[in-house]
């Protein structure tokens, strides 16, 4: 049967039964039963078997860069929770892709990725447009990759490797599969349950709850793994249970707590001393699916202010290896949290000192353009709090966080590990999975140029996408990260600036409406419109 978190199941039988059929047909048979009936990818000749006979109840999702298939699979999978087949070209096509894998590892997406591989019977010739190490090319950025020993073998690799992607912490796995083993005999594999969730060890979780129940001024950390692990709930739970404060942790890619709540506290940056400083006088931290803590820059000093004890939360045994201090438990983070929530009732605590204000955003003065600040504060205005905020804009996050709060689970995406070409693909998919929800692709300028391909599939798919580009016209966060580096007011830096680039002939050209904004007084109308369009349409908007 499926593992309990996927889609739908499948009876258990007492008797064995084989069936023999073909490599292809039982994959396919496979894929079916996992709820995994799309394929993201873009073909080479190595893949063709695959397709032969290709199913009605299959669509197959054509990225026109492999990295955009992947990204589009990455936000497809993070929105149905279940696992997505990626289906990628040999060498070369893993090659393109491995910028989107390495985000995917980093944002712990479930991908079943299978690369084609030349016959068989030339492998030992090196043939044109095998790859010669192919399950070592991806790694280390996959959880475990595999070339069966045989081609009958395959299926039952393909289950393996769903049942590994889907295993807490979830991650992409990769599959190599000659070219010829597609029409091979196999045998049907019937799917198993497998369990993804694990439950921390009881004695560590016991003290972690026994120091967060004596604290007098508890804060929470909450990262990605909170809404991935659908645990939101549970965290505003815990959260209002002891009145503790919460931050979201440095550089998470998905929202874990409502930006609206009256205990929510803010954002932690990724600098030692400045998370230190923002969590200065409380006496107990529990970080929550996040690491303890992601660093961007050097920093000095102790990792948490005098007097203070660390608990965290945390899926991957990895993370729970290299914290450098604190008491971590490892397992489910839904799980840890229900048990938190059935100790005892702890002693109540006074509410803390409410956050200050948000700040509000004054439209331009004649002659000048929006600020990103403005522009978000109008979308915020505009926006419903359910429609999905699929985010790319690294310059651009930090005004984010102040002008354009998310309020509801599963309405927040952006990518865990800084390597840009997510956002554009990642609103394609995620837009295939919720195709009842407004999916809004907030991205800059420059990072929308990494996958802007991206564009032709949601239009193919007429997706109800409205596109942001923010365009400043240059890559604005290595511009205000240079001063990190010895650059100074003034000082030229190469290779930063981004004129002349025409977005919407860009959309227009892959079948996809658009529209340019300059002017503050179009800003609101043209934000209304293109929320309500029922088909992709981007909308360029010239920022200071």
């Amino acid at each position: 049967m499926l593992p309990s978190s996927a889609p739908s199941a499948i009876p258990a039988t007492s008797a064995t039964t084989v069936v023999s059929t073909t490599v292809r047909d039982a994959v396919i048979d496979l894929l079916r039963k996992f709820g995994m009936t799309s394929i993201f990818g873009n073909p080479g000749s190595t893949e063709l078997g695959l397709f032969l006979n290709f199913p009605e109840d299959f669509r197959y999702v054509l990225g026109l860069q492999e990295s955009v298939a992947v990204g589009m699979a990455d936000g497809h999978a993070q929105a149905t929770r279940n696992a997505a087949f990626v289906n990628l070209h040999s060498a070369a096509g893993v090659g393109h892709a491995m910028g989107s894998i390495f985000t995917a590892w980093k944002n712990r997406t479930p991908l079943v990725i299978t690369a084609g591989q030349q016959a068989r019977s030339i492998l030992p010739f090196e043939p044109f447009l095998f790859s010669s190490q192919a399950t070592e090319l991806p790694k280390p950025y996959v959880k475990w990759s595999c070339e069966p020993a045989r081609a009958e073998d395959v299926p039952l690799a393909i289950a393996r490797a769903y049942y590994v992607a889907m295993q807490e912490p979830r991650g992409p796995v990769l599959v190599s599969v000659p070219s010829d083993d597609w029409e091979k005999p196999a045998e049907l594999v019937t799917p198993r349950v497998v369990s993804t969730e694990s439950r921390p060890d009881p004695a560590v979780l016991e003290q972690i709850g026994s120091a967060l129940d004596r604290s007098e001024r508890p804060a929470m950390v909450i990262g990605a793994a909170v809404d991935r692990g659908h645990a939101w709930d549970q965290a505003v739970q815990l959260a209002e249970r002891h009145n503790a404060r919460v931050f979201v942790a440095p550089m998470s890619g998905r929202c874990g707590f409502p930006e609206d709540h009256r205990l929510f506290a803010g954002f932690l940056p990724a600098m030692r001393e400045k998370i230190v400083s923002l969590l200065d006088g409380h006496d107990f931290i529990l970080v929550v699916g996040a690491p303890a803590f992601t660093y961007h820059v050097e920093g000095q000093g102790p990792h948490l202010p005098a007097g203070a004890a660390l608990g965290q939360l945390i899926d991957d045994p990895a993370i729970a290896a290299w914290a450098p201090v604190g008491t971590a438990a490892v397992g489910s983070i839904r799980l840890s949290l229900l048990d938190l929530l059935s100790r005892p009732t702890p002693k109540a605590r006074p509410l803390p000192p409410p956050r200050a204000p948000r700040p509000r955003a004054e439209p331009p003065q004649a002659g000048e353009r929006m600020s990103v600040a403005y522009v978000l504060q109008m979308l915020a205005e505009v926006r419903s709090p359910d429609h999905i905020v699929v985010e790319e804009a690294p310059s651009s996050r930090p005004v984010m966080h102040n002008y354009l709060p998310i309020l509801r689970s599963e309405t927040f995406y952006t990518m865990c590990s800084g390597g840009l070409g997510y956002g554009l693909p990642a609103a394609v998919g995620v837009a295939m999975a919720k195709r009842d929800r407004k999916v809004i692709g907030l991205v800059g300028d420059g990072s929308s140029l990494y996958s802007i391909q991206a564009l032709w599939s949601a239009a193919q798919h007429h997706l109800p996408i409205t596109f942001l580009i923010l365009k400043n016209r240059r890559y604005a966060a290595l511009q205000e990260f240079a001063p990190v580096f010895g650059f100074k007011p003034g000082d030229t830096l190469e290779g930063t600036d981004l004129p002349d680039i025409d977005f919407v002939a860009l959309a227009r050209g892959q079948g996809c409406a658009a529209v340019h904004v300059e002017r503050a007084e179009e800003l609101r109308d043209t934000l209304v419109q293109a929320l309500r369009s029922p088909v992709p349409i981007l909308v360029e908007i010239e920022v200071a």
